[in-house]
């Protein structure tokens, strides 16, 4: 297995070295907009403490992680009015990862609404304003 590397993407916007449209934090865990949405809403879920994946994170970490997944799924569905939400979560290149910080992915979901491509810079306008959106069904 792979070190991490404490120069990753996620480990700057951490640190504040890379601006990014925070939704929620709490001791253990920080959430914010994706830059490249699959779906309206599509956040990330990641540990402030340094994990390369599942494979190497602590048990404290996958569970602080998942509670927040689960509070950020209800407020994406609250917010976007979401018939579902799905969650993705990616392990070494291999197994599709690409940022080599344990994150995972909350995208609320539409019945017959398919996810967009990857790959794909938002309008950071669009995404402030759904960031907005999520607050505000966090702060209810």
């Amino acid at each position: 297995m792979m070190t991490y590397d404490s120069d990753n993407i996620f480990a700057k916007i951490l640190r504040g070295e890379i601006p990014s449209e925070k939704l929620y934090e709490d001791d253990a865990t920080f959430v914010f907009m994706d830059i490249m949405p699959r779906a309206d809403g599509h956040c990330l879920v990641i540990p402030k403490d340094a994990a390369r994946n599942m494979l190497d994170a602590s048990p404290a970490q996958l569970a602080a992680c998942l509670a927040t997944v689960q509070k950020m799924g209800h407020a994406v569905m609250k917010a976007f009015a979401a018939d579902g939400v799905t969650v993705q979560q990616f392990n070494e290149a291999a197994g599709g990862q690409e940022v080599f910080h344990l994150h995972y992915h909350v995208l609320p979901r539409h019945d017959g609404v398919a996810l967009r491509p990857p790959g794909k810079m938002a309008d950071f306008d669009v995404l402030k304003a759904q960031a907005a959106k999520i607050r505000a069904a966090l702060s209810e």
